[in-house]
């Protein structure tokens, strides 16, 4: 009896194992394919270079006053010194913080990436949900970031479709 409700239970998972429908999309194929991501793209890509910019003139700046504090170090009163050292203590403690808000965990390169790419990414998600249900697939594997998909048949392919519901090609 034990081994026929093993062999019951066996066709049952082999059954719905069978049943099973799935698809593999590369969404940063998807993504390369659809024009408002290039030119969200080149918005943050040109924030982060002028930022960067931003940060590089205040090392420079930083950089100039270590130089001048080195070379005239030796000739101030200790009291002046000790002042130079707390602009440049000031100045470093600045830089940093730039570096920070512009470029740290939940920073403004972070939130401009939201701004412009999340509803990008939401489209997407919309257009492969529409294409799972019409198509009745029980799941959509991404291959784009080097998830666990490890062989692909090509057949199974449906960026192009997913392309095709957001009106491009």
């Amino acid at each position: 009896m034990k081994y026929v409700s093993l062999i019951i239970a066996f066709c049952m998972f082999t059954l719905a194992t069978q049943a099973q429908r799935y698809a593999v999309i590369d969404v940063k194929y998807i993504l390369d394919k659809l024009p408002e991501y290039k030119e969200a793209e080149k918005k943050l890509n040109q924030a982060s270079e002028n930022w960067q910019k931003e940060i590089d003139n205040k090392q420079l700046e930083l950089d100039k006053m270590y130089k001048n504090y080195d070379a005239e170090q030796y000739m101030l009163t200790e009291e002046l010194r000790k002042k130079r050292e707390d602009e440049l203590f000031i100045k470093e403690k600045e830089v940093r913080d730039i570096q920070k808000r512009r470029f740290g965990y939940e920073g403004d390169l972070f939130k401009e990436r939201q701004k412009l790419i999340k509803p990008i990414q939401d489209k997407i998600f919309n257009a492969v949900q529409k294409i799972a249900i019409a198509r009745a697939y029980d799941f959509i594997l991404d291959k784009s970031e080097g998830i666990t998909v490890i062989f692909a048949d090509p057949k199974l392919e449906k960026s192009d479709d997913v392309l095709r519901e957001l009106g491009i090609k």
